[in-house]
């Protein structure tokens, strides 16, 4: 096997490991409200977000495109297999780390900011196509500010049409509907979220000159919802608490607010094709339902944790990839 050849085996397989970790790191955007108001039971819920998460992957290859050729050019990149692969170690060792905590941090972030830090290692400042990326951090900043803003109006019309109903038999009612709307969250998560790493992959097979343009292979995109989808079934129990429990505290119309709010966003920026975190979508609809809900029920200093998360995800995965990447390049 000539050595091209066997850096891009690696890359592909990094990437399918990514996806995998992505799957148990963000089963808990999917499946923690309906587990936290026992509308599923756990193992019910990780099978149900494993199918749609496949399911959703298998749908859509926008996002993987605007990845591909939207932060860098894959027809100029320098040691383009030096700064994937280095993208990748520096993305998943991220993503392990907070999962280990506990934190839900952004995947999408992480691995971004990665080909970020490892491209400007490579070929300085001028190797990132700032026009693209550029759109890129506005979607990753806008899409949780919409998704909070939408989840308060939401459950805001909930109260208001929901007002003289009984709270037991609105809660029964909502515990059956949650079923359908964590299905559909799981959906819009595989359409989003697996793209990521088919856009890795198609980068490294052009870097490498296997493949002429930035359409994603078929094989490509199956492998990478068969990873996700054997990731979520793993699930990510220590997100699963954060989200659905220390936030704030879960009924089943909350979660269905919240679902429906988040489910939204992410799948309108599927269809434009902008990457987005689910991570970050689902946290703040949950916000958005709390504050329309009771702001003192809501626990701000989960909340100001995670933001913080956030904020340092991008440049914290690009510093480390650029070292990842001065590493690499003395062995490859």
């Amino acid at each position: 096997m000539d050595e091209t050849l066997l850096i891009t085996t690696f890359i592909v397989l990094g990437a399918l490991t990514f996806d995998f970790i992505n799957g148990f790191h963000d089963t808990a955007n999917a499946i923690a409200t309906s587990v936290s108001t026992k509308a599923l039971k756990p193992r019910q819920a990780v099978l149900l977000a494993a199918v749609m998460n496949f399911i959703g992957a298998l749908t859509f290859t926008g996002v993987a495109k605007t990845i591909t050729s939207d932060i860098v050019d894959p027809f100029t990149l320098e040691n383009g297999s030096v700064v994937i692969l280095s993208a990748l170690i520096s993305a998943i060792f991220w993503n392990l780390i907070t999962w280990y905590y506990g934190i839900p941090s952004s995947s999408s972030h992480a691995i971004i900011g990665s080909i970020v830090g490892a491209a400007i290692a490579s070929s300085g400042f001028f190797g990132i196509n700032y026009s693209g990326f550029i759109k890129i951090v506005q979607s990753l900043l806008l899409s949780p500010i919409l998704a909070f803003i939408v989840g308060f109006f939401v459950y805001s019309l909930f109260k208001v049409i929901f007002r003289n109903h009984s709270l037991t038999k609105s809660n029964n009612r909502f515990r059956r509907y949650q079923v359908l709307t964590a299905a559909f969250q799981a959906y819009t998560h595989g359409t989003n979220d697996a793209q990521k790493a088919m856009g890795i992959i198609t980068l490294a097979l052009i870097a490498n000159n296997y493949h002429d343009s930035t359409d994603i292979p078929f094989w490509v995109q199956f492998s990478c919802a068969l990873a996700m989808g054997l990731g979520t079934s793993v699930g990510g129990w220590r997100i699963i608490k954060t989200v659905g429990n220390k936030i704030m505290k879960i009924r089943p119309v909350n979660g269905v607010a919240a679902d429906m709010s988040s489910a939204a966003i992410i799948f309108g920026a599927t269809i434009f094709h902008l990457p987005v975190s689910t991570t970050h979508v689902i946290s703040s609809a949950i916000l958005g339902v709390g504050a329309s809900h009771r702001r003192k029920g809501v626990n701000w200093g989960t909340a100001q944790m995670m933001v913080i998360t956030w904020v340092i995800t991008l440049p914290a995965s690009a510093i480390l990839a650029g070292i990842v990447y001065y590493f690499l390049q003395f062995f490859m």
